[in-house]
Parts: structure tokens; C-alpha cells; sequence
């Protein structure tokens, strides 16, 4: 009874882990690509995981047979040696490297044809790039995103046109980072010593499945906030992505506060705030001056901090406490606290920080 017990639990962990292995959000999961890269990495990982499967189908098959067939009846008889059977050692030297071979030929040319970067090289007349190209910047704990040829900078939120290549430069302002959208394509890391490159493909089908927004994460052990250090991805159609690239570039300067309160706010930030955070999307200031995100767009975003749901009170507690909610950042005690008042006042300021109506 117990031995029967023991093989109904395993069997129902195995089809709970059969069930649950096709579960996943489509904003988040590998397991639903939404892209090309995504979509020939997933074919990789199915033929692998044939091969692994088959391999281990045969070979409980051949046990099987082999304990029933020729277990010992007779103490006195001694089954037939095969030793040094060279049939045997060719048949198991082949088959391996057959399987190899399978598994090689397909992940070899994937790697040669996701490796190819030659568009983001070739510049135009203008001197410019005709695919879209973005510089990912990582920090500790938070993303910079520069689209040098359209000459506007944001963070946090990733925006992107679906069906078409969109190349990145990857580098790291302070300590190896990895930039990784599950669902769009595997992850790169982010060295700062030298720049990675890399292309990946949004899906307009996967993006409206997964509600026009992938989220995305770093993948490397940067710290203490390294599993806080998330990212969004707005992936668009062509016409919305080049509206809001115009809508950017339309920012000149800073937005005007619109009421006393945000007024007030305003002032807090040009006298706290401003020396870390940009409110204009012009990527004229030098790398080594942006030390925090650029916040032009702010009150448009999804999350604050890039882990909390965008709302005033989520922004007040950012505001009064960030090392609660992303231990190790570079803003903790960076400014004076804030009295109620001028976290009211503060926070309508930065809700109001928006390009698009």
C-alpha cells in the first residue's frame, strides 16, 4: 500500500509539472515568445528537450527489457559476456554524437544569424542608422534607455515598435548587470568595460496578448536590489511609437506646473532634485552626469521605482523612505525629509510629468 501510495504521489507531481510547465503570463514568460529571437530560442529549448526526452525514453526502455529478460534464475549459469564487443562501443559512440549533431547544426546557425548586428553599423547620409537603435544603460538599480538617433533619452519604460528589428548597445555604468525580456528574447549581460550588441523583434500579436506591455528584468547578481531591478517594455505599433518619439522630442523644457500645489512641488525638485534628475528627454548632458533616471515622462510610467504601482501614495512612499523598497539605491539620504506638505506638493509635480495627453 505504501509503495502504491508513493507512485501516485509521483505520479501526481508529474502531471502537476506537466499542467503547470504551459502556464505563464505573456508578458513575463519564456514559455510564450513574442518575437523572433523568442520564438527561435523556444524552438531550440523544444528540440533539446525531444533529444533529452527520447534519450531517456530509450534507455529506461532497454533497462526494462534487460532486467526482465535476463535476470539471474540460476545462480550456476553465467549470462553471456559482451565485453569488448566493438559494435557495441561503435553503436554507443555514434549515437551520441548524432544526437549532438542534431542539436549543433540548428544552434549554431541561430547563434550566427542573432549575432548579426551589420544594420545598427551602416550609417546614412545623415549620418545616422536606418534601423532603431537604443544605448541600454544599467545602473544600480535602474535602466537608462538613449535613442541616440532620434536624440531623446528615458528610463525605466523601454518603448519600441512591434514587427520590426529593433538593435541595442548594452553597457553598465557601475557593476555586470544582464538585460533580459523573457518573452521577447534571452538575456545579454552588460559589462562596463566593453559593449554588448544584440537584436530582438517585439511581436505585435504577442504584444496585444500581453496587454502592449513585456516586462523586463535583470538577470545578473548586481546587489542587494538586483531582483527589484525591473524594467517595462511599451511596445507599439509604427505610427503610436513614432507619435511618441515627436511627442518627446516636442519637450523643450521642463513642464510648467499647472497649480499652486505643483508649483510649490516644482521648486522642491529645481532645489532637491534636479542635480540627479532630468526632466527634459535631450541627450545632450554627458553619461557620467546622469545619476539618476530621467523622470520627462514620469507620470506616464506603470510602476514607480520600476516595482511599484504608479499611484500618489506609492510615490510618497518612495519619496520618504526608498531604502525600504530598494535597499542599496543611490538616492537613500540624498535629500532633506520631506514634511507632509512637500510630499503632497512634490508628488503632484511629478504625476503631472507627461508628454503624451
Amino acid at each position: 500500500m505504501k509503495m502504491l501510495a508513493k507512485w501516485r504521489l509521483l505520479s501526481l507531481f508529474t502531471l502537476m509539472a506537466l499542467v503547470l510547465s504551459g502556464c505563464g503570463e505573456p508578458y513575463l514568460s519564456t514559455l510564450r515568445p513574442a518575437g523572433e529571437v523568442a520564438q527561435s530560442q523556444y524552438e531550440l529549448m523544444l528540440l533539446s528537450t525531444a533529444i533529452m526526452v527520447g534519450v531517456i525514453a530509450v534507455v529506461t526502455i532497454i533497462f526494462i527489457y534487460v532486467i526482465l529478460k535476463f535476470r539471474r534464475k540460476n545462480d550456476k549459469e553465467i549470462p553471456k559476456q559482451v565485453e569488448g564487443s566493438h559494435k557495441l562501443e561503435i553503436l554507443w559512440t555514434v549515437i551520441p554524437i548524432l544526437l549532438l549533431l542534431i542539436l549543433a547544426v540548428p544552434t549554431v546557425a541561430a547563434t550566427f544569424k542573432l549575432a548579426d548586428v551589420s544594420p545598427m553599423e551602416k550609417k546614412n547620409a545623415e549620418g545616422k542608422t536606418d534601423a532603431l537603435v537604443v544605448n541600454v544603460r544599467a545602473n544600480l538599480y535602474w535602466w537608462e534607455f538613449e535613442y541616440p538617433n532620434e536624440e531623446i533619452i528615458t528610463s525605466q519604460d523601454l518603448v519600441v515598435p512591434t514587427d520590426e528589428k529593433v538593435y541595442f548597445n548594452l553597457k553598465a555604468s557601475d557593476v555586470k548587470h544582464s538585460f533580459w525580456i523573457p518573452s521577447v528574447g534571452g538575456k545579454m549581460d552588460t559589462n562596463t568595460d566593453n559593449i554588448n550588441k544584440f537584436w530582438l523583434e517585439f511581436d505585435s500579436k504577442g504584444a496585444d496578448e500581453a496587454g502592449g506591455l513585456f516586462y523586463g528584468k535583470c538577470a545578473e547578481l548586481c546587489g542587494p536590489s538586483h531582483a527589484l531591478m525591473d524594467f517595462k517594455v511599451k511596445a507599439l505599433p509604427r505610427a503610436e511609437f513614432d507619435q511618441w518619439v515627436a511627442d518627446m522630442q516636442g519637450v523643450k523644457e521642463p513642464v510648467k506646473a499647472e497649480t499652486a500645489t505643483a508649483q510649490q512641488g516644482q521648486e522642491i525638485f529645481n532645489n532637491s532634485c534636479i542635480g540627479c534628475h532630468a526632466v527634459t528627454p535631450a541627450n545632450t548632458a554627458p553619461e557620467a552626469a546622469r545619476v539618476g533616471p530621467n523622470l520627462t515622462n514620469f507620470g506616464e510610467r506603470s510602476r514607480v521605482a520600476g516595482v511599484l504601482d504608479m499611484s500618489e501614495e506609492n510615490i510618497k512612499k518612495w519619496l520618504e523612505d526608498p531604502e525600504a523598497y530598494k535597499p542599496g539605491n543611490k538616492m537613500t539620504g540624498k535629500y532633506a525629509e520631506l514634511s507632509p506638505e512637500e510630499l503632497d506638493a512634490l508628488t503632484e509635480y511629478l504625476m503631472g510629468l507627461k508628454v503624451q495627453k
